[in-house]
């Protein structure tokens, strides 16, 4: 179907702080989402997060908007490369990544709805469904807490599960409580958690960079007894040098690159046979166009390419694009989160989540709830969760 006269006509983002309820305790987490309106009447909506919403929601509002304003919504290759050389000219990422992941997925929205396919089979299609693996375990949680919550994502279907540890120990080295003891107790913590569930489930760890190498390895050769699926995020900055050591030194396999902006980051990873786990997150990593990019990397890499990072629902659409899709990450609070803005979220059944049939992203934003959660305050650094 040819549309010569199709066009952006208003690119808007919109930052939210979101109240979420997990565990009986409170807390936030902040999402910006951005809607591209064109000619045709059709919207496409994009999101990011895991960053400072206010700082993305002016990047796009205040620069980004200017250079789309006319411009036909289709080319996305075309459009994805104009951002960058508007927002990140020298290679920088960090806030820049996140608005233009944000914007090419609305872009891939409308799209979908433009030629009436849902996105991940213009992605590629390769299948309908993709299996998850759920994030449940935070450091909130006390021991005994982290294992019925583990038992209870068993009781729903669930035979993959992921917990954090390190719990930003390099950033708070200077409180009373020593790497080491972090550590001790993320050993009990992992093995509470093992007893709960099992040896017929997978358990994932996730240091979120909040290790050094040292204590990344004490923990990794202290954990191995537990058979854990990957270790994600392992050392601070992603530091290729120390994640090469580290994956010589253990038996787990390493994960990580979700919060990576750039593509030629996630060919170090793969050059240097730092990961056994690939995670562009389409949120953070630049949206599809570039998170097709690295899957073909990892491809050409014999490399697995998993999502990291939450946010499945968006995530989900590239794993069931590609053939070397495969797990997406069900985050628990992500998901509380999602569902406070969008309607038409699929839910998983038996730890698989099957894709929507309709055409973009199959889901919209409820805008009445929008408006009401715009008014909240917004979380001046402290939405990242």
């Amino acid at each position: 179907m040819d549309h010569p006269d199709l066009t952006i006509t208003r690119v808007h983002a919109t930052p939210l702080n979101l109240p979420v309820t997990m565990g009986g305790r409170s807390t936030s987490l902040s999402i910006c989402l951005v809607d591209v309106e064109t000619s045709a009447g059709i919207t496409g909506t994009g999101m990011t997060a895991i960053t400072e919403e206010e700082v993305v929601a002016s990047i796009v509002n205040d620069v980004a908007a200017n250079a789309l304003v006319g411009r036909d919504p289709m080319r996305h290759e075309q459009l994805w490369d104009r951002l960058y050389w508007l927002l990140t000219p020298r290679g920088q990422s960090g806030y820049a990544s996140h608005a233009i992941a944000a914007i090419d997925l609305a872009l891939w929205d409308i799209k979908g709805q433009l030629l009436g396919e849902p996105c991940w089979r213009l992605l590629g299609g390769a299948r309908d469904h993709v299996p998850v693996y759920a994030t449940f375990g935070f450091a909130f949680f006390g021991r005994d807490e982290l294992a019925a919550a583990a038992a209870e994502w068993v009781g729903r279907g669930f035979t993959r599960l992921k917990m954090t540890v390190g719990h930003h120990a390099l950033q708070r080295r200077d409180e009373p409580r020593a790497v080491h003891d972090v550590i001790a107790d993320d050993v009990a913590r992992v093995g509470a958690v093992r007893e709960a569930v099992g040896p017929g489930v997978q358990i994932f760890i996730d240091a979120n960079c909040s290790l050094d190498y040292m204590s990344a390895l004490s923990l990794a050769r202290r954990l191995e007894r537990y058979d854990i699926a990957f270790f994600e995020e392992p050392v601070s900055h992603n530091d290729v040098g120390n994640l090469v050591k580290l994956r010589g030194k253990v038996g787990m396999p390493l994960a990580g690159g979700q919060n990576e902006g750039l593509a030629s980051r996630f060919r170090d990873f793969l050059t240097a046979q730092a990961l056994d786990v690939v995670q562009p997150n389409v949120c953070i990593s630049g949206g599809y166009t570039q998170c097709l990019r690295i899957g073909g990397m990892a491809a050409a890499f014999n490399t697995q390419l998993a999502n990291g990072g939450a946010w499945p629902h968006h995530n989900m659409h590239l794993h069931a694009g590609l053939a070397n899709g495969t797990l997406v990450e069900y985050h628990s609070v992500a998901v509380e989160c999602c569902k406070q803005v969008f309607d038409g979220l699929p839910e998983p059944t038996e730890g698989v989540l099957a894709l929507p049939i309709a055409p973009g992203l199959g889901f919209k934003p409820n805008r009445e709830r929008m408006a009401e959660l715009a008014k909240c305050p917004l979380s001046r650094g402290v939405g990242k969760a």
